[in-house]
Formats: structure tokens, sequence, C-alpha cells
């Protein structure tokens, strides 16, 4: 199933774009989203933790992916 991506940060360096689409299976869960991310973009090893939201709400690792939602990539953000 294809995904609408939105990256924001250093993720949005590592992909190159701020949106984008990613393909994964039916089923996927945000934790298999996540390896398969780092896999075909390796810098994504480098970012200790990062947040998922899907349709605009933080979701956990078990979070099961569905065909449609939006699925925004939010790495840590330091300030001062």
């Amino acid at each position: 199933m294809n995904l609408s991506i939105k990256a924001f940060g250093i993720a949005r360096d590592f992909l190159g774009e701020g949106i984008t689409t990613f393909i994964v299976k039916d089923g996927t869960t945000i934790h298999v989203f996540k390896r398969a991310l780092a896999k075909d973009y390796p810098d994504f090893e480098k970012i200790k933790s990062y947040a998922i939201a899907v349709n605009q709400e933080y979701k956990e690792d078990g979070y099961i992916i569905r065909e449609g939602d939006e699925v925004a990539i939010i790495p840590p953000v330091s300030g001062g």
C-alpha cells in the first residue's frame, strides 16, 4: 500500500524532500515501518528515537498503518 509521508527537521533532510510516498505491505505496524524506512534511508539509524504521527495523532510502535493514512516523521528537537 502507498503511504503519504511528511517529514520534518532532519528527517526531511534524510528523505531529500518534505513530502513523499512510501510503499509498505498491508498490516504494517509503525515498528515495521521504521525498520523499512531505515533500510531504504540508512541515515535514520543516526536518530536515537523519533515520533510518528498518523493522521495528525501520535501513535505507538504497535499501531497498524492503513491505506490512505498520512504518516508524519517527527525527529527530536532541541532548543534553548
